[in-house]
């Protein structure tokens, strides 16, 4: 498996982008900002994209993939959600007020976009490539992902705040090699974080104790202005992870 990161910030400006990934040519997890860096060939090429919930900052560029693209291939794209998230695209964001239903376009024994409902736990396989909703816990339906190629494993947590049954999951993939995982805020915004179900750096901290295995760890959905002082506060909370902060562009391989 081969996953670049397109988006990973909590905000835009400049070079930053909302959290995307691309795995391989044809998978993307999550669709923010980051995927308009795409050229148009390679947007073409993407099949299914899998949601860890349904923020605008994950999903913003689906409604664009698929008006762009949709249109020269020859299957739908396929969008991966739990059955909670794939009702809140249906109602509030393909439902022809804020975009077009291209679930009927241009009709619906021939659409240009499915959805296909994953549930916790289970497995969704890919050409040898396994992909399982893990546990997440935020303000809306949630799940992060555990991307498996048989050689090693890569988990992204998604939006999360204290999470427990996460770490359960986690601590039996014997072969975990990467963990992505968000710090939204600052120390000092602990309430805000606590509120809203995110992570700052005390409580990246807490989190990280519970993870029983070795594994390089990232940081990402930095807000904008505040990328600095987290980073900091992030070494002086968790620095014995080694904790490195996620980058546009960056590849991983595993």
């Amino acid at each position: 498996m081969r996953l670049k990161i397109l988006g990973c910030s909590g905000g835009i400006g400049g070079t930053l982008r909302t959290t995307s990934m691309l795995l391989d040519h044809d998978i993307l997890i999550d669709a923010g900002t980051g995927v308009g860096d795409l050229l148009v060939s390679e947007l073409a090429l993407i099949d299914h994209v899998f949601v860890t919930h349904s923020h605008m900052d994950h999903v913003t560029s689906i409604p664009f993939l698929v008006d762009t693209v949709g249109w020269m291939r020859d299957k739908p794209i396929t969008v991966h959600a739990t059955m909670q998230t794939l009702d809140i695209l249906k109602r509030h964001l393909f439902n022809w007020k804020l975009w077009p239903d291209f679930t009927e376009i241009p009709d619906a024994e021939h659409p240009v976009l499915r959805y296909e409902v994953i549930t916790l736990g289970e497995t969704v396989e890919l050409g040898g490539r396994k992909i399982t909703p893990l546990p997440a816990n935020h303000v809306v339906p949630a799940v992060g992902f555990h991307l498996d190629s048989g050689r090693a494993s890569l988990v992204f947590t998604g939006d999360t705040t204290t999470n427990d049954p996460l770490w359960q999951e986690v601590n039996q993939i014997a072969n975990l090699r990467y963990l992505i995982i968000e710090t939204a805020f600052c120390n000092r915004e602990k309430d805000l974080a606590i509120a809203s179900k995110h992570l700052c750096p005390s409580m990246l901290a807490e989190e990280l104790s519970k993870l029983k295995l070795q594994a390089d760890i990232y940081i990402m959905h930095l807000k904008p202005g505040e990328i600095e002082l987290t980073m900091r506060e992030i070494e002086e909370c968790a620095g014995k992870w080694k904790p490195h902060m996620l980058q546009n562009d960056q590849i991983f391989e595993f």
